[in-house]
């Protein structure tokens, strides 16, 4: 069932955040097969926790370079999400600066956590596979508080959110981990 917030778009299952705001002036067009391309580089990274596949790339979309990687590391630190590995990797190799026109692309929707540094940050956009609800239906414990419901208590915030890229390759990465 598809919440009030969901469309589904197209063939490839691409679900759009309802009311996800542009991206300010920073990020250049982005098109479908530039996203898809983007989140198999995330879904690389994920492979290397298949317990907890959690993969993320932080990407400049108007030269294809990617500025940083993370994969889940909550074993070590609870906090160390794929996406809070992969905005540390960020600073230790750029610094805390230059996050306008730049993108996450995650495995997984951000949790509360991770949306809410992602929103502090400023990115320019945040691209996801798998909604918090699928990876909760394959048995996965999550806060149930979409990165949607924390963009919108963050007016000041204009990145683009945009889910559902890929998500049949990353729900059968979070359908694979419970068997692990």
């Amino acid at each position: 069932m598809i919440s009030k917030r969901r469309l589904i778009v197209g063939a490839g299952a691409l679900i759009c955040v309802a009311g996800a705001r542009p991206a300010g002036a920073a990020l250049p067009p982005i098109s479908q097969a530039q996203h898809e391309k983007f989140m198999r580089l995330a879904i690389e990274q994920a492979k290397r926790n298949p317990a907890i596949p959690s993969g993320s790339v932080i990407v400049k979309p108007d030269t294809g370079e990617v500025m940083a990687r993370g994969v889940n590391n909550s074993a070590e630190n609870p906090v160390m999400h794929g996406e809070m590995v992969c905005l540390l990797d960020y600073i230790r190799l750029n610094g805390n600066k230059g996050w306008g026109d730049k993108v996450i692309y995650t495995t997984g929707e951000p949790c509360s956590m991770c949306m809410s540094a992602l929103v502090y940050a400023d990115i320019g956009g945040v691209v996801f596979g798998s909604s918090l609800g699928g990876i909760g239906d394959r048995g996965i414990d999550n806060i149930a508080i979409s990165a949607k419901a924390v963009v919108d208590a963050a007016p000041f915030y204009k990145g683009l959110l945009l889910g559902g890229v890929l998500a049949n390759e990353t729900d059968a990465l979070f359908q694979a981990c419970k068997k692990n």
